[in-house]
């Protein structure tokens, strides 16, 4: 059986001679593993298609339950980020999480356009990468069933910001005296807040479009990466090979 999906390749593992098993998000399937044979060659017609990160219109050929690619046509291959180490780690990072919050041969065309339009971002270089990476990590937890409750104190339902705490296992916002004793909670601010609020409900071509100040966008991207590791349970060796960039373009004196 064949098949004409759009798909963007999330994991690439090199197998035997000359090929590689490719994790690939697609428009029609969801998450599929897909093997691409004789793609390592010089001149192979699908070795473009196959690599991290592209993003492509394939034509797959399943026989016994398995996907191979049988041809492909590159749409977007993003070469600004593939040109810089720190965006590439990035959206290797952004698709180690795509991989982790999608199911086998379950379509999510929301989370799939949430991938491309953030590398798209990635790329145009128009937002602070930092705030990409906070308004991705959020509006993705919110469509994998985890959308914080940001309204209200999530115990006493009080509107009043004095201190309010956002609270990693809880998934919400509390006031002071409702702190949960052994909840990790991270202090918010006015602006911090706001943009939370903002990225839950935007329209999607307009996730990126918000400002914050130098403090305030710290502190977003310091809950936006807590929450989703906290509420995923695990972490990811992307993310921390891109700490460990800045780490070191900051001692370099590279920002």
């Amino acid at each position: 059986m064949f098949k004409i999906t759009k798909g963007l390749v999330l994991r690439e593992t090199n197998y035997k001679e000359a090929d590689k098993m490719l994790t690939v998000l697609t428009e029609s399937d969801g998450k599929v593993s897909v093997s691409a044979r004789g793609t390592r060659r010089k001149g192979s017609r699908i070795g473009a298609a196959s690599q991290l990160l592209a993003y492509s219109e394939m034509t797959l050929f399943c026989y016994k339950g398995r996907w191979s690619l049988n041809e492909a046509n590159t749409i977007e291959l993003f070469p600004a980020i593939r040109g810089d180490i720190e965006l590439l780690a990035l959206g290797s990072y952004f698709a180690e999480l795509l991989e982790a919050v999608t199911d086998e041969d379950q379509p999510n065309p929301e989370i799939l356009s949430l991938g491309l339009n953030s590398l798209y971002a990635l790329g145009k270089k128009t937002y602070a990468k930092e705030l990409i990476k906070a308004a991705f990590e959020i509006r993705l937890i919110c469509l994998s069933g985890y959308e914080p409750e940001l309204d209200t104190c999530v115990k006493c339902s009080s509107e009043d910001l004095e201190g309010m705490m956002f609270g990693l296992q809880s998934g919400g916002i509390h006031c002071p005296k409702c702190a949960e004793d052994g909840e990790r909670s991270m202090p918010l601010c006015p602006g911090s807040l706001s943009a939370l609020r903002y990225i839950v409900s935007a329209e999607p071509k307009k996730l990126f479009s918000f400002r914050l100040g130098a403090a305030a966008a710290k502190r977003l991207a310091d809950i936006a990466e807590a929450y989703i590791l906290s509420q995923l349970e695990r972490g990811f060796k992307t993310l921390e090979f891109y700490k460990n960039l800045n780490i070191l373009g900051e001692h370099n004196g590279v920002s």
